[in-house]
């Protein structure tokens, strides 16, 4: 029998308690052992659930038991997840996490320090819930060198823009709506300002090249700021509105990078809808593999979750086991995000004289006037000619949205 504690029995932690327990039979099966949650750890008392009884409020009842060797640490936030995480690595505990701000901001040390300690880290929930995402890029993709990652990473922004697309809902009502339906935190930013997003795609460029950014340090923006008019005009150029999380190698240095885009009908992440994630991984042997599924959720994130402790059991007494490694960046590692080049869909307050100017500043481009806005694809151009370009024009700006693909 391997024995389990949970760190945290939130929607998460209690959705892997209730995962190891309904399943437990399958599990048993699949292993050749149980597998059963012996301690809980949380601040408050459980005494409607059925595992209230295994509650403890001392975090040190789990370091100490001997005979708990996963622990499973889904408290959210950075501490003291990190503090109780990397004490249990060094007491020679496996830990798996759904914890996305801890992977992002402390991965790469608590991996060094679970393979000193010959433990593992596993962290498959904390991108895309239950999409299995990070298994197959260590293990399936490990013939492949990654080209570059492209992922709506977030189902509450992801929901909100399906609602302003689909619905004609304007931002305020669509984040309401999300609010109500328990998609949306009470202070949403998080979500809505792209930090969310911003862990997740620091952890697939840490996982794609080697490297762990800051989600501090790379361009990140949220969406906020559309409008249903950026919808309309999307809709005039065959595109939908996304929140996309992107990554790839520019002269070497690593890329990393949130922002809404105009997403062409015809690309594969262009269609997932509502609360569901697509991550795009492009490999230069596989080509393109498209991972797609619920994002969020208690039990699609805590399935993510058991299946990494299913791993640990399983490879519990084999030495030769895949595992992540990457080690945290330098400055000489950030890719100059000036240099970044894309194409753009660029909107302007539509005035007299207007497709002229913005013919002198971007050369010869397809407009489109929605509403009072004068709109056009630009060419492909680097961050730093495309805001020269813009105020060249003398025109006011109404929004500039980059393109994917």
């Amino acid at each position: 029998m391997i024995n389990v504690a949970i760190l945290g029995f939130g929607v998460v932690g209690s959705g892997a308690a209730e995962v190891l327990s309904d399943n437990a039979a399958i599990i048993e099966k699949n292993l050749g052992c149980a597998v059963t949650v012996k301690r809980i750890l949380d601040l408050r008392e459980f005494p409607d659930s059925p595992f209230g009884h295994l509650v403890t409020h001392d975090f040190q009842d789990i370091l100490s038991d001997k005979d708990i060797s996963v622990v499973a640490e889904m408290m959210g936030g950075s501490h003291p997840a990190y503090d109780f995480t990397k004490a249990c690595l060094e007491a020679g505990k496996h830990v798996v996490t759904s914890n996305k701000e801890v992977v992002a901001r402390f991965g790469a040390e608590l991996l060094e320090l679970a393979a000193k300690n010959g433990v593992r880290y596993l962290f498959e929930a904390s991108v895309g819930g239950g999409i299995p995402v990070i298994r197959p890029m260590v293990n399936d993709l490990a013939s492949n060198k990654i080209e570059r990652v492209d992922g709506i990473l977030n189902g509450t922004t992801n929901y909100i823009l399906t609602r302003m697309i689909h619905a004609g809902a304007t931002f305020e009502e669509a984040l309401l709506e999300a609010q109500q339906k328990g998609y949306a935190e009470r202070n949403p930013a998080a979500d809505v300002e792209g930090l969310d997003a911003a862990r997740k795609i620091v952890i697939l460029a840490a996982l794609s090249f080697g490297t762990l950014l800051s989600p501090d340090e790379i361009h990140c923006e949220g969406i906020t700021k559309l409008t249903l008019a950026d919808v309309a005009v999307a809709k005039r150029l065959s595109c939908s509105v996304k929140l996309i999380g992107h990554t790839e190698l520019v002269d070497g240095r690593v890329l990393a990078m949130v922002s809404p885009r105009l997403v062409p009908l015809s690309h594969p992440l262009s269609g997932i809808s509502d609360v569901f994630n697509g991550v795009l991984v492009d490999a230069n042997m596989v080509g393109e593999v498209m991972f797609y599924g619920q994002g969020a959720g208690k039990l699609p994130t805590a399935s993510a979750v058991v299946a990494d402790i299913i791993d640990i059991v399983a490879h519990m007494h084999s030495d030769n086991v895949r595992t992540p490694k990457f080690t945290v960046a330098t400055a000489a590692d950030y890719a100059d995000f000036s240099a970044y080049a894309c194409r753009s869909c660029v909107s302007f307050v539509n005035e007299e004289g207007a497709a002229e100017k913005i013919a002198a500043a971007f050369g010869a481009v397809e407009t489109v006037v929605e509403g009072d806005r004068i709109a056009f694809i630009s060419a492909e151009m680097t961050e730093k000619a495309a805001e020269a370009a813009i105020a060249a024009t003398g025109l006011t700006l109404a929004s500039r949205i980059r393109m994917l693909g």
